[in-house]
């Protein structure tokens, strides 16, 4: 299946980009959420003329994902949890337990940007990187610590 991107996607291409990708990932992930077109002639007749408007959009989001880094760089957000007296947790941290404790700090994120390597599930400290843009990633601090 081929396709125009109408946007940056990781591993795969940039804005513009004619690429040829599987029919179940084209038509189930990228056409429904936006990211791409397929590559009929009407539609790259249709994306040259509004290439100009693709092209500010993407700097916008760009733009825009790296203030939202600069906002992160630094952060440190603590998370208390029920923990045995060795620092086990009983259950474990998430991608969506971290998004929602930077929410509270003030700091929006989606569980969607949250990239852990795997459940947390012990108390200390642990560096939890953030995928906000497909050039822009930042690492913040993550305290796990044990409910009084």
């Amino acid at each position: 299946m081929e396709l125009i991107l109408l946007q940056k996607v990781v591993n795969l291409g940039g804005l513009g980009d004619k690429v040829r990708v599987k029919p179940g990932y084209g038509r189930n992930y990228l056409i429904p959420y936006g990211k791409a077109v397929p590559a009929t002639a009407e539609n790259i007749a249709a994306f040259e003329a509004k290439r100009a408007e693709y092209e500010a959009k993407a700097k916008a989001v760009l733009a825009e994902a790296e203030s939202r880094k600069a906002g992160l760089e630094g952060v440190e957000i603590a998370i208390a949890a029920n923990a045995s007296p060795e620092g086990k947790l009983y259950g474990s941290i998430s991608a969506r337990d971290i998004a929602e404790a930077l929410t509270a700090a003030g700091h929006k994120v989606a569980k969607s940007e949250v990239i852990l390597a795997g459940p947390i599930r012990a108390v200390g400290e642990y560096e939890v990187l953030l995928h906000l843009h497909a050039d822009v990633e930042v690492t913040i601090k993550l305290v796990v610590k044990a409910e009084a």
